[in-house]
């Protein structure tokens, strides 16, 4: 019997190899064991919607309208977001967008410049 880790996404014991990856069957999340490793060990990484590396003080733009929680603001498409911080959570971008103030943003739904 092999003893391959479970799911990192849904925790689900059924995973089985493909190749290098290894694939849940459940909810059909592919993942390198050795790069999930890695990432582990070194922390979190956080990408933006295009797959580019974000780091703390980058300056990114919005991709799309997002509704501010709470109230009737709204960040508009293509917004410039100097200074960023990362923190882990499910928002994991902190900001200060000029006009709105303190926010929390995904990185899904921006772009680094």
């Amino acid at each position: 019997m092999s003893t391959l880790p479970p799911c990192p996404q849904c925790a689900s014991e059924y995973t089985y190899e493909d190749g290098l990856l290894l694939v849940c069957p459940e909810c059909a999340h592919e993942w390198n064991p050795s790069a999930l490793a890695s990432e582990s060990a070194s922390g979190p990484v956080y990408k933006d919607s295009v797959g580019n590396i974000l780091q703390d003080g980058d300056s990114i733009t919005v991709i799309k309208d997002l509704k501010v929680k709470g109230s009737s603001l709204v960040v508009k498409i293509g917004t410039r977001v100097k200074n960023i911080r990362l923190v882990e959570g499910d928002h994991d971008i902190d900001c200060k967008i000029d006009g709105i103030g303190a926010m929390k943003l995904k990185s899904e739904f921006v772009k680094k410049i």
